[in-house]
Protein backbone atom coordinates (compact mmCIF):
# COMPACT_ATOMS: atom_id res chain seq x y z
CA UNK A 1 0.00 0.00 0.00
CA UNK A 2 1.04 3.67 -0.81
CA UNK A 3 -0.38 6.52 1.05
CA UNK A 4 0.70 9.83 -0.21
CA UNK A 5 -0.37 13.69 1.21
CA UNK A 6 -1.27 16.47 -1.16
CA UNK A 7 -1.13 20.41 0.00
CA UNK A 8 -2.68 22.74 -2.88
CA UNK A 9 -1.24 26.44 -3.56
CA UNK A 10 -1.73 28.99 -6.22
CA UNK A 11 -0.50 31.64 -7.81
CA UNK A 12 -0.66 33.62 -11.11
CA UNK A 13 1.78 34.13 -13.78
CA UNK A 14 2.60 35.33 -17.20
CA UNK A 15 4.57 33.34 -20.07
CA UNK A 16 4.64 33.00 -23.71
CA UNK A 17 5.15 29.54 -25.07
CA UNK A 18 7.63 29.83 -27.47
CA UNK A 19 11.11 28.51 -29.26
CA UNK A 20 13.44 31.39 -30.46
CA UNK A 21 15.28 29.10 -33.19
CA UNK A 22 12.32 28.05 -34.08
CA UNK A 23 10.24 29.62 -36.99
CA UNK A 24 6.63 30.94 -36.69
CA UNK A 25 4.84 28.14 -38.45
CA UNK A 26 6.61 25.52 -35.93
CA UNK A 27 5.90 27.55 -33.08
CA UNK A 28 2.51 27.62 -33.85
CA UNK A 29 2.18 23.80 -34.66
CA UNK A 30 3.33 22.86 -31.38
CA UNK A 31 1.99 25.18 -29.15
CA UNK A 32 -1.13 26.77 -30.81
CA UNK A 33 -2.04 30.71 -31.00
CA UNK A 34 -0.79 31.32 -27.63
CA UNK A 35 2.65 31.76 -29.13
CA UNK A 36 2.00 34.99 -30.53
CA UNK A 37 1.21 36.67 -27.23
CA UNK A 38 4.32 38.17 -27.71
CA UNK A 39 4.52 39.85 -24.16
CA UNK A 40 2.75 37.10 -22.62
CA UNK A 41 -0.67 35.63 -21.24
CA UNK A 42 -1.92 34.82 -17.86
CA UNK A 43 -2.94 31.86 -16.01
CA UNK A 44 -3.92 31.23 -12.60
CA UNK A 45 -2.42 28.03 -11.57
CA UNK A 46 -2.93 25.55 -8.99
CA UNK A 47 0.41 23.51 -7.72
CA UNK A 48 -0.26 20.25 -5.96
CA UNK A 49 2.67 18.85 -3.63
CA UNK A 50 2.62 14.94 -3.19
CA UNK A 51 4.34 13.52 -0.52
CA UNK A 52 5.25 9.92 0.44
CA UNK A 53 6.44 8.32 3.41
CA UNK A 54 5.75 6.49 6.55
CA UNK A 55 2.97 7.85 8.95
CA UNK A 56 4.22 8.49 12.23
CA UNK A 57 2.07 6.08 15.09
CA UNK A 58 1.87 8.81 17.44
CA UNK A 59 1.36 11.73 15.69
CA UNK A 60 -1.03 10.12 13.10
CA UNK A 61 0.69 12.33 10.01
CA UNK A 62 3.05 11.17 6.76
CA UNK A 63 3.80 15.10 6.90
CA UNK A 64 3.09 17.69 8.56
CA UNK A 65 0.38 19.86 5.78
CA UNK A 66 1.59 23.36 7.36
CA UNK A 67 5.14 22.68 6.97
CA UNK A 68 4.45 21.65 2.92
CA UNK A 69 2.69 25.41 2.77
CA UNK A 70 5.28 27.87 4.86
CA UNK A 71 8.00 26.08 2.46
CA UNK A 72 6.67 25.21 -0.63
CA UNK A 73 5.30 28.79 -0.64
CA UNK A 74 8.30 30.53 -0.74
CA UNK A 75 9.58 28.83 -3.84
CA UNK A 76 5.74 29.44 -5.33
CA UNK A 77 5.77 33.13 -4.59
CA UNK A 78 9.21 34.18 -4.88
CA UNK A 79 9.96 32.84 -8.52
CA UNK A 80 6.67 32.35 -10.04
CA UNK A 81 3.72 34.31 -8.50
CA UNK A 82 3.13 37.12 -9.95
CA UNK A 83 5.90 36.38 -12.51
CA UNK A 84 6.70 37.17 -16.80
CA UNK A 85 8.17 33.51 -16.59
CA UNK A 86 10.17 34.33 -19.66
CA UNK A 87 12.15 36.79 -18.22
CA UNK A 88 11.45 36.85 -14.58
CA UNK A 89 12.61 33.01 -13.81
CA UNK A 90 15.73 31.65 -15.38
CA UNK A 91 14.43 27.69 -15.86
CA UNK A 92 12.72 29.34 -18.26
CA UNK A 93 15.74 31.19 -20.33
CA UNK A 94 16.07 28.16 -22.39
CA UNK A 95 12.81 26.00 -22.26
CA UNK A 96 9.71 27.21 -22.81
CA UNK A 97 7.44 27.37 -19.69
CA UNK A 98 4.68 24.92 -20.65
CA UNK A 99 2.27 23.40 -18.16
CA UNK A 100 5.00 20.31 -18.23
CA UNK A 101 8.22 21.94 -18.08
CA UNK A 102 6.74 24.17 -14.94
CA UNK A 103 5.54 21.27 -13.09
CA UNK A 104 9.05 19.49 -13.34
CA UNK A 105 10.94 23.11 -12.22
CA UNK A 106 8.68 23.18 -9.22
CA UNK A 107 9.48 19.58 -7.99
CA UNK A 108 13.08 20.36 -8.95
CA UNK A 109 13.26 23.60 -6.57
CA UNK A 110 11.11 22.55 -3.81
CA UNK A 111 12.53 18.45 -3.13
CA UNK A 112 15.48 19.56 -1.72
CA UNK A 113 13.35 21.80 1.03
CA UNK A 114 12.62 18.91 2.73
CA UNK A 115 15.58 16.79 2.83
CA UNK A 116 14.99 16.53 6.62
CA UNK A 117 12.23 14.86 7.01
CA UNK A 118 11.40 10.93 5.80
CA UNK A 119 8.36 12.10 3.73
CA UNK A 120 9.86 12.81 0.29
CA UNK A 121 8.15 15.01 -2.58
CA UNK A 122 6.65 12.26 -5.08
CA UNK A 123 5.40 14.49 -7.37
CA UNK A 124 4.35 17.78 -8.21
CA UNK A 125 0.85 18.44 -10.51
CA UNK A 126 0.50 21.65 -11.87
CA UNK A 127 -3.20 22.69 -13.49
CA UNK A 128 -3.43 25.63 -15.36
CA UNK A 129 -7.07 25.83 -16.73
CA UNK A 130 -10.03 23.35 -16.96
CA UNK A 131 -8.19 22.52 -20.37
CA UNK A 132 -4.59 21.77 -19.47
CA UNK A 133 -2.51 20.14 -16.38
CA UNK A 134 0.54 18.19 -15.89
CA UNK A 135 2.34 15.89 -13.06
CA UNK A 136 5.78 15.53 -12.80
CA UNK A 137 7.09 12.56 -10.90
CA UNK A 138 10.31 11.91 -8.87
CA UNK A 139 11.87 9.60 -11.26
CA UNK A 140 11.89 11.64 -14.01
CA UNK A 141 8.09 10.46 -16.22
CA UNK A 142 6.00 13.85 -17.30
CA UNK A 143 2.44 13.56 -17.80
CA UNK A 144 0.75 15.81 -19.89
CA UNK A 145 -2.95 16.15 -19.64
CA UNK A 146 -5.51 17.75 -22.41
CA UNK A 147 -9.66 17.63 -21.35
CA UNK A 148 -12.24 18.32 -23.83
CA UNK A 149 -16.11 18.07 -23.47
CA UNK A 150 -19.28 16.62 -25.52
CA UNK A 151 -22.90 16.67 -24.37
CA UNK A 152 -24.66 13.10 -25.51
CA UNK A 153 -27.72 11.13 -25.71
CA UNK A 154 -27.43 7.20 -24.85
CA UNK A 155 -29.38 3.73 -23.86
CA UNK A 156 -27.02 2.42 -21.41
CA UNK A 157 -27.68 -0.68 -22.85
CA UNK A 158 -25.35 -3.95 -24.57
CA UNK A 159 -26.41 -5.26 -28.49
CA UNK A 160 -24.89 -8.60 -27.04
CA UNK A 161 -27.70 -8.52 -24.03
CA UNK A 162 -31.32 -9.35 -24.13
CA UNK A 163 -33.44 -7.13 -23.74
CA UNK A 164 -34.56 -8.64 -20.48
CA UNK A 165 -30.38 -8.62 -19.24
CA UNK A 166 -30.46 -4.50 -19.95
CA UNK A 167 -33.34 -3.98 -18.07
CA UNK A 168 -32.14 -6.08 -14.80
CA UNK A 169 -28.60 -5.02 -15.32
CA UNK A 170 -29.41 -1.05 -16.65
CA UNK A 171 -32.42 -0.43 -14.87
CA UNK A 172 -33.88 2.78 -15.75
CA UNK A 173 -30.37 3.95 -17.48
CA UNK A 174 -31.35 2.02 -20.46
CA UNK A 175 -34.16 4.40 -21.42
CA UNK A 176 -32.95 7.15 -23.09
CA UNK A 177 -30.71 10.11 -21.17
CA UNK A 178 -27.82 12.23 -21.46
CA UNK A 179 -24.88 13.71 -20.14
CA UNK A 180 -22.06 16.22 -20.65
CA UNK A 181 -19.06 14.15 -20.64
CA UNK A 182 -15.61 15.43 -19.59
CA UNK A 183 -12.43 13.60 -21.43
CA UNK A 184 -9.00 13.62 -19.77
CA UNK A 185 -6.60 12.78 -22.40
CA UNK A 186 -2.94 11.74 -20.49
CA UNK A 187 0.07 11.69 -22.35
CA UNK A 188 3.45 10.52 -20.81
CA UNK A 189 7.07 10.47 -21.57
CA UNK A 190 9.56 8.38 -19.25
CA UNK A 191 12.17 11.00 -19.08
CA UNK A 192 13.49 14.81 -19.86
CA UNK A 193 12.91 18.24 -19.64
CA UNK A 194 11.65 18.85 -23.51
CA UNK A 195 11.53 22.03 -25.85
CA UNK A 196 7.95 20.91 -27.18
CA UNK A 197 4.81 19.71 -25.10
CA UNK A 198 4.22 15.95 -25.05
CA UNK A 199 1.92 16.14 -27.40
CA UNK A 200 2.00 19.02 -30.37
CA UNK A 201 -0.94 21.06 -30.23
CA UNK A 202 -2.04 20.62 -33.86
CA UNK A 203 -2.25 17.15 -33.07
CA UNK A 204 -4.19 17.13 -30.16
CA UNK A 205 -6.94 19.27 -31.43
CA UNK A 206 -7.03 17.64 -34.70
CA UNK A 207 -8.09 14.65 -32.66
CA UNK A 208 -10.47 16.59 -29.57
CA UNK A 209 -12.44 17.86 -32.76
CA UNK A 210 -12.95 14.94 -35.15
CA UNK A 211 -14.02 13.28 -31.41
CA UNK A 212 -16.44 16.35 -30.86
CA UNK A 213 -17.85 16.08 -34.43
CA UNK A 214 -18.63 12.20 -34.15
CA UNK A 215 -20.24 12.48 -30.52
CA UNK A 216 -21.31 15.89 -29.03
CA UNK A 217 -25.07 16.30 -29.53
CA UNK A 218 -25.44 12.59 -31.14
CA UNK A 219 -27.56 9.83 -29.79
CA UNK A 220 -24.97 7.36 -29.24
CA UNK A 221 -26.89 4.00 -29.70
CA UNK A 222 -27.66 5.47 -33.28
CA UNK A 223 -26.23 7.98 -34.89
CA UNK A 224 -22.03 6.82 -34.02
CA UNK A 225 -21.67 3.89 -36.26
CA UNK A 226 -18.31 2.33 -34.68
CA UNK A 227 -20.55 2.19 -31.86
CA UNK A 228 -23.80 0.27 -33.23
CA UNK A 229 -21.93 -2.81 -32.35
CA UNK A 230 -21.11 -2.58 -28.86
CA UNK A 231 -22.14 -1.70 -25.39
CA UNK A 232 -22.62 2.14 -24.60
CA UNK A 233 -21.47 2.21 -20.91
CA UNK A 234 -19.13 4.60 -19.38
CA UNK A 235 -16.85 1.76 -19.87
CA UNK A 236 -17.20 1.14 -23.09
CA UNK A 237 -17.25 4.43 -24.31
CA UNK A 238 -14.30 5.82 -22.67
CA UNK A 239 -12.60 2.42 -24.41
CA UNK A 240 -13.50 3.74 -27.86
CA UNK A 241 -12.19 7.43 -26.76
CA UNK A 242 -8.74 5.96 -26.20
CA UNK A 243 -8.56 3.35 -29.72
CA UNK A 244 -9.59 6.81 -31.67
CA UNK A 245 -7.20 8.92 -30.13
CA UNK A 246 -3.98 5.85 -29.38
CA UNK A 247 -4.59 5.13 -33.18
CA UNK A 248 -2.99 8.80 -33.91
CA UNK A 249 -1.29 9.54 -31.05
CA UNK A 250 0.39 7.13 -28.70
CA UNK A 251 -2.41 8.00 -25.51
CA UNK A 252 -1.28 6.62 -21.98
CA UNK A 253 -4.70 6.29 -20.71
CA UNK A 254 -8.10 8.10 -20.92
CA UNK A 255 -11.02 9.15 -17.87
CA UNK A 256 -14.16 9.42 -18.84
CA UNK A 257 -16.40 11.72 -16.43
CA UNK A 258 -20.01 11.45 -17.51
CA UNK A 259 -20.94 13.25 -14.28
CA UNK A 260 -18.67 15.04 -11.76
CA UNK A 261 -18.61 12.35 -9.11
CA UNK A 262 -18.21 9.41 -11.61
CA UNK A 263 -15.93 8.53 -14.11
CA UNK A 264 -14.55 5.34 -16.40
CA UNK A 265 -10.35 5.34 -17.05
CA UNK A 266 -9.13 2.85 -19.21
CA UNK A 267 -4.74 2.73 -19.38
CA UNK A 268 -2.64 1.79 -22.39
CA UNK A 269 -2.45 -1.79 -20.69
CA UNK A 270 -6.09 -1.86 -21.50
CA UNK A 271 -7.00 -1.96 -17.38
CA UNK A 272 -9.93 -0.46 -16.88
CA UNK A 273 -11.00 1.31 -13.45
CA UNK A 274 -14.28 3.43 -12.10
CA UNK A 275 -13.96 5.76 -9.79
CA UNK A 276 -17.00 7.33 -7.71
CA UNK A 277 -17.07 10.28 -5.15
CA UNK A 278 -18.70 11.15 -2.45
CA UNK A 279 -18.75 13.16 0.60
CA UNK A 280 -19.57 12.83 4.66
CA UNK A 281 -19.96 15.50 7.15
CA UNK A 282 -18.19 14.60 10.17
CA UNK A 283 -16.15 16.68 13.57
CA UNK A 284 -12.98 16.07 15.07
CA UNK A 285 -10.15 16.97 16.96
CA UNK A 286 -6.48 16.42 15.85
CA UNK A 287 -4.90 15.29 19.47
CA UNK A 288 -2.42 12.71 20.21
CA UNK A 289 -3.16 11.17 23.79
CA UNK A 290 0.91 10.71 23.92
CA UNK A 291 1.97 14.57 23.93
CA UNK A 292 1.39 17.08 26.47
CA UNK A 293 -1.13 19.98 25.87
CA UNK A 294 1.37 22.67 25.03
CA UNK A 295 2.45 19.51 22.54
CA UNK A 296 -0.35 18.75 20.91
CA UNK A 297 -1.34 22.94 20.44
CA UNK A 298 2.07 23.58 18.87
CA UNK A 299 1.96 20.63 16.42
CA UNK A 300 -1.79 20.50 15.36
CA UNK A 301 -2.33 24.22 15.74
CA UNK A 302 -6.00 25.46 15.36
CA UNK A 303 -7.09 21.71 14.64
CA UNK A 304 -6.28 21.09 18.42
CA UNK A 305 -9.50 23.11 19.28
CA UNK A 306 -10.81 21.29 22.66
CA UNK A 307 -14.26 21.44 21.15
CA UNK A 308 -13.44 20.60 17.83
CA UNK A 309 -14.11 21.47 14.41
CA UNK A 310 -15.46 19.84 11.31
CA UNK A 311 -15.68 19.32 7.51
CA UNK A 312 -17.15 18.29 4.31
CA UNK A 313 -14.88 15.57 3.43
CA UNK A 314 -14.98 14.11 0.33
CA UNK A 315 -13.84 10.43 -0.95
CA UNK A 316 -13.09 9.09 -4.03
CA UNK A 317 -13.17 5.48 -4.26
CA UNK A 318 -11.48 4.12 -8.10
CA UNK A 319 -12.14 0.47 -8.71
CA UNK A 320 -10.24 -2.56 -11.15
CA UNK A 321 -11.18 -5.67 -12.49
CA UNK A 322 -11.90 -7.82 -15.06
CA UNK A 323 -14.05 -5.69 -17.50
CA UNK A 324 -16.96 -7.75 -19.51
CA UNK A 325 -17.07 -7.44 -22.51
CA UNK A 326 -20.62 -8.32 -23.24
CA UNK A 327 -21.78 -6.06 -20.94
CA UNK A 328 -19.48 -3.52 -21.02
CA UNK A 329 -19.16 -3.13 -17.57
CA UNK A 330 -16.63 -3.27 -14.40
CA UNK A 331 -18.79 -3.06 -11.42
CA UNK A 332 -22.31 -2.66 -11.12
CA UNK A 333 -22.73 1.43 -10.34
CA UNK A 334 -25.68 0.97 -7.70
CA UNK A 335 -23.36 -1.64 -6.17
CA UNK A 336 -20.63 0.54 -5.96
CA UNK A 337 -22.53 3.79 -4.99
CA UNK A 338 -24.27 1.62 -1.78
CA UNK A 339 -21.08 0.13 -0.79
CA UNK A 340 -19.45 3.26 -0.61
CA UNK A 341 -22.84 4.68 1.32
CA UNK A 342 -22.93 2.12 4.06
CA UNK A 343 -18.66 2.41 4.49
CA UNK A 344 -19.32 5.92 4.94
CA UNK A 345 -22.70 6.30 7.21
CA UNK A 346 -21.26 5.17 10.77
CA UNK A 347 -19.32 8.61 10.61
CA UNK A 348 -21.86 10.80 8.92
CA UNK A 349 -23.16 13.67 11.16
CA UNK A 350 -20.51 11.84 14.33
CA UNK A 351 -17.50 13.12 16.07
CA UNK A 352 -15.16 10.84 15.12
CA UNK A 353 -13.02 11.16 17.79
CA UNK A 354 -15.96 10.59 20.69
CA UNK A 355 -18.54 8.38 18.44
CA UNK A 356 -16.72 6.34 16.72
CA UNK A 357 -14.22 3.76 17.58
CA UNK A 358 -11.74 4.01 15.17
CA UNK A 359 -10.19 7.00 16.37
CA UNK A 360 -10.15 6.37 20.50
CA UNK A 361 -6.80 5.33 20.34
CA UNK A 362 -5.48 7.29 17.19
CA UNK A 363 -5.51 11.05 15.81
CA UNK A 364 -7.98 11.89 13.18
CA UNK A 365 -5.31 12.96 10.82
CA UNK A 366 -6.68 12.70 7.28
CA UNK A 367 -3.70 9.92 7.11
CA UNK A 368 -5.95 7.86 9.40
CA UNK A 369 -8.94 8.37 8.30
CA UNK A 370 -8.00 6.92 4.49
CA UNK A 371 -6.36 3.69 6.10
CA UNK A 372 -9.41 2.92 8.11
CA UNK A 373 -12.08 3.60 5.63
CA UNK A 374 -10.05 1.65 3.30
CA UNK A 375 -11.08 -1.62 4.89
CA UNK A 376 -14.54 -0.70 5.01
CA UNK A 377 -14.74 -0.37 1.48
CA UNK A 378 -13.19 -3.03 0.10
CA UNK A 379 -14.63 -5.38 1.83
CA UNK A 380 -17.65 -4.18 0.15
CA UNK A 381 -16.63 -4.44 -2.82
CA UNK A 382 -14.55 -7.98 -3.21
CA UNK A 383 -11.28 -6.58 -2.68
CA UNK A 384 -11.62 -4.79 -6.10
CA UNK A 385 -10.26 -1.62 -4.54
CA UNK A 386 -7.24 0.27 -6.38
CA UNK A 387 -7.29 3.69 -4.75
CA UNK A 388 -9.11 5.50 -2.45
CA UNK A 389 -8.70 9.62 -1.85
CA UNK A 390 -10.19 11.58 1.14
CA UNK A 391 -10.10 15.38 0.42
CA UNK A 392 -10.20 17.48 4.00
CA UNK A 393 -10.81 20.69 2.01
CA UNK A 394 -10.19 21.64 -1.59
CA UNK A 395 -6.21 22.27 -0.99
CA UNK A 396 -5.50 19.25 1.38
CA UNK A 397 -5.43 15.71 -0.33
CA UNK A 398 -4.72 11.83 1.30
CA UNK A 399 -4.14 9.24 -1.47
CA UNK A 400 -4.56 5.11 -0.33
CA UNK A 401 -2.95 2.74 -3.42
CA UNK A 402 -2.63 -1.11 -3.39
CA UNK A 403 0.25 -1.46 -5.15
Amino acid sequence: MLLTVSKRLEFSASRRLFVPRWTDSENIVAFGPETEARYGTGRNYAAYFVFAGPVDPVTGMLINISEIKARARKIVHERFDHKFLNEDNPAFADVPPTVENMARQLHIEVAPLFSDVDAKLAACHLTESPERSATYYSDGACEGNYWFEFSAARQTMSPRLSKAENKRLFGNAAAIHGHNYRARLTFRTESGVRKAPLARYDDVDHCVRSLHAELDHRHLNKEVAAMKDRPITTESLAGYIYERVNALLPLHRVRLHERDDFFAEIWDDESVFLGMQMPFHAAHRLHAAALSEAENAKLYGKCNNPLGHGHRYLTETTVGGEYDERSGTLYDFLALRNAIKESLQPWQDRHLDLETEEFRESPSTGENIVRALWPKIDNRLNHQLVRLRLWETINNRFTLRRL
